[in-house]
C-alpha cells in the first residue's frame, strides 16, 4: 500500500510516499523559511502565496524520486489542521483536486499526531537518512514539542490515545523564537537559540521553571524572565523596548542568557516526562516535533528515562510529507474512514 502525503500547515510545503506505514520511498520538502527571516517569523501571506507556486512541483517529485505513476498511488493523505488558514487551503484543495482527478482516497491528517507518526518509520533508500531500528511499542509516551505545540500523549494503541497535558499558553518551540528576537538571534529560534547556547554558562543566571498542575505546561512566564533579565543586564528599567536589548547586550551575556533560558525550557519538558513514565510505565517513549531535532532535549531525556529512546531522523522532526503519509497509511490498516474529496474542509485550530 503506497500513499502519497501531503503537508502546508506553515512554511513548509512537502510530499512523500510511504509504503505500509514503515518504508519511505520519497520526501520532498519546498520551505520558504528564508522569506520570512527578516519578520522575524512566518508572514501567513506570504507562505500562503509560497505554497501555491510549489505545491504541484513538489507532488511531482515526490512521485518521481518514488519512482511512482499516479496508478502506484493507492490513496493521498493531507493535513487539514491544525495551522494557518491560507496554508491549509491550499494542500488541501490540491489534494481533494487530485483526489477526484485521479480516482483516489482522501483521508484527513492531524497535523500534532502526524509528528508522532513520523516515529513509525523504519526503513529508506533514500540517502542521508538515519531511520529507527524498529517501530514503538504500546502503550506509548508522545512527547510533542513544536512551534505550535507543547504535549505530553498517552497512546494504549493507533488512534487509541488520551491527551495528559499541554501549554497552556506559548509552546516551547514558540518560546525560542521569542527569546531569539530579544537576544537578535536569526530566525527560526530553535536552532539558534541552541547553537548559541553552546558556548554559553547556564548556570550563570537562574531563571524561573512554571509549576503547573498535573503534566500541563507553561512558557510564558519564562519568556518574560528572560525579557526582565535582559533589561536588567543592561541597566535599564521594564519599559526598555525589547527590540532595543541586543545592541547593548555583549555577546558572553547573549550566550549565557541563551544556555540558562535552554536549560529551564528544556527541564520543563523533561520533568513532566519523567513523571509521567513514572506513572504510566510505557513501553515506548517517541518525541515529537520541531523542538524534537534538539540535541540538549535527546541528551536531557537520554538521562530522565530509564529506557533507551529511538528518535526520528532529524530531517523528520520538522514539518514533512513522510509524517502525514505514514499516519495516512495506519489510517488505512485500522479502517478508518475516508474524508469526502468534495467537501473536506480545514481546522485550523484542531487539538488532538
Amino acid at each position: 500500500m503506497k500513499i502519497l502525503g501531503i503537508e502546508s500547515s506553515c512554511d513548509e510545503t512537502a510530499a512523500a510516499v510511504v509504503v505500509d506505514g514503515y518504508r519511505l520511498l520519497s520526501n520532498v520538502v519546498a520551505s520558504s523559511a528564508d522569506l520570512h527571516v527578516q519578520y522575524g517569523g512566518v508572514v501567513p501571506e506570504i507562505a500562503a502565496r509560497n505554497h501555491i507556486e510549489v505545491i504541484l512541483p513538489v507532488v511531482q517529485e515526490a512521485l518521481e524520486q518514488a519512482q511512482c505513476t499516479w496508478a502506484d498511488i493507492d490513496g493521498i493523505a493531507v493535513t487539514y489542521g491544525a495551522g494557518l488558514s491560507g496554508s491549509l487551503l491550499i494542500g488541501v484543495m490540491t489534494a481533494r483536486t487530485l483526489a477526484i482527478t485521479h480516482n483516489k482516497p482522501l483521508y484527513a491528517i492531524n497535523h500534532v499526531l502526524a509528528h508522532v507518526y513520523a516515529n513509525f518509520l523504519t526503513e529508506t533508500s533514500l540517502p542521508g537518512f538515519k531511520m529507527r531500528a524498529t517501530q514503538p511499542a504500546f502503550p506509548m509516551l508522545a512527547i510533542i514539542v513544536s512551534g505550535g505545540h507543547s504535549q505530553l500523549a498517552l497512546f494504549e494503541n493507533h488512534f487509541d490515545y488520551r491527551l495528559l497535558g499541554q501549554t497552556q499558553d506559548d509552546a516551547i518551540g514558540e518560546a525560542f523564537d521569542k527569546v531569539a528576537k530579544i537576544l537578535g538571534l536569526p530566525y527560526p529560534g530553535g536552532p539558534s537559540v541552541e547553537k548559541a547556547a553552546q558556548n554559553g554558562d547556564a548556570d550563570v543566571y537562574k531563571l524561573p521553571k512554571a509549576k503547573m498542575p498535573g503534566y500541563d505546561f507553561s512558557f510564558s512566564g519564562l519568556k518574560t524572565a528572560v525579557l526582565r533579565l535582559a533589561q536588567a543586564e543592561i541597566g535599564e528599567s521594564y519599559d526598555f523596548p525589547s527590540t532595543k536589548l541586543a545592541a547593548r547586550l555583549s555577546d558572553s551575556q547573549k550566550v549565557n542568557i541563551a544556555a540558562s533560558f535552554q536549560h529551564t525550557a528544556l527541564q520543563t519538558i523533561v520533568d513532566k516526562a519523567a513523571q509521567a513514565y513514572e506513572e504510566f510505565s510505557p513501553e515506548s517513549v517517541v518525541i515529537a516535533g520541531g523542538v524534537a531535532a534538539s540535541g540538549g532535549l535527546r541528551a536531557e531525556l537520554s538521562e530522565r528515562i530509564p529506557i533507551p529512546i529511538e528518535y526520528p531522523d532529524f530531517k523528520l522532526c520538522t514539518d514533512n510529507g513522510a509524517m502525514v503519509a505514514t499516519l495516512g497509511c495506519f489510517t488505512v490498516l485500522t479502517d478508518q474512514p475516508p474524508a469526502d474529496p468534495y467537501s473536506l474542509g480545514i481546522e485550523p485550530n484542531l487539538s488532538m
